[in-house]
This record gives C-alpha cells, sequence and structure tokens, in this order.
C-alpha cells in the first residue's frame, strides 16, 4: 500500500471550496473516471463510476470535519483506496488550503503495481486542485 498527498492554497473562501468539491465533481476533476449515478443516502453518497472495462461504486461521507471516500465493495481495480480531502484557512488568512491524502493499492498483483497505482492517483489528485484553481483563479 502507498500514501500520497497533494495541497494547494486557493483564492477563495472555505465555505465557496466546500461547495465546489461535491463527490461528483471530484470524480470529474479527477479524470479517470465518468459519473453514472449517484444515489444519495442518510450516512454517505454513493456514486457509480465507469472507466476503461469497469464500474465501480465509490462511497462519500463526512468524517472529522473532512470528506473522506472509498472504493465500495470488491468491485474495482484496488484492494484498498481511501481519500481524505480537507479544507482549511491557509495560513494568514489569505485563502484557503486544500489538502488531499490517499492511500492506495491495487487489486492485481503486478510487479511495482501500488507505485504505479499511486503515481496514477497523485495524478488524479493533482487535476482535482488544477480545476479549483482554474475555478477559483
Amino acid at each position: 500500500m502507498r500514501e500520497v498527498t497533494v495541497s494547494r492554497v486557493v483564492d477563495a473562501s472555505p465555505v465557496v471550496v466546500s461547495r465546489w468539491l461535491d463527490p461528483p465533481t471530484i470524480v470529474e476533476a479527477e479524470g479517470s473516471f465518468t459519473v453514472e449515478t449517484i444515489d444519495e443516502r442518510a450516512d454517505a453518497t454513493i456514486v457509480v463510476v465507469s472507466g476503461p472495462g469497469m464500474q465501480l461504486p465509490l462511497r462519500f461521507e463526512d468524517r472529522d470535519e473532512a470528506m473522506y471516500y472509498t472504493q465500495e465493495g470488491e468491485q474495482g481495480p484496488f484492494s484498498h483506496m481511501e481519500t481524505w480531502l480537507e479544507v482549511d484557512d491557509a495560513d494568514g488568512g489569505n485563502g484557503t488550503r486544500v489538502t488531499i491524502r490517499s492511500s492506495i493499492s491495487l487489486a492485481a498483483p503486478l510487479p511495482f503495481g501500488d507505485r504505479i497505482a499511486a503515481w496514477k492517483r497523485t495524478g488524479e489528485l493533482k487535476r482535482v486542485l488544477e480545476a479549483l484553481e482554474d475555478e477559483f483563479g
């Protein structure tokens, strides 16, 4: 299993940034999957996503003042995938710091598979921060 973290300060308030960071927007910004369905439940939002040759559910929850999401169930490319997305006032009160931390492990026994998955995951998380920066300039 590998863990990756990315962070960036954007020029908007935490409230505005948090409103923008809804589950389907995050999935689309990551760029690897397309949102198929969204199921709003009392305890979570389940977003079924599809990509090349696969479909899998992602479970989004609010936990400890952060957004948390994971692959739900056994369907999908990961034996483990969880992501924490935190939104806080930036140091000095100038903007909002967004930090995304993800741990990941592939289900397939490939040589260097977790390293490759972490590299790909880092790119996905950076795309979320780039989309945020494009939105709030």
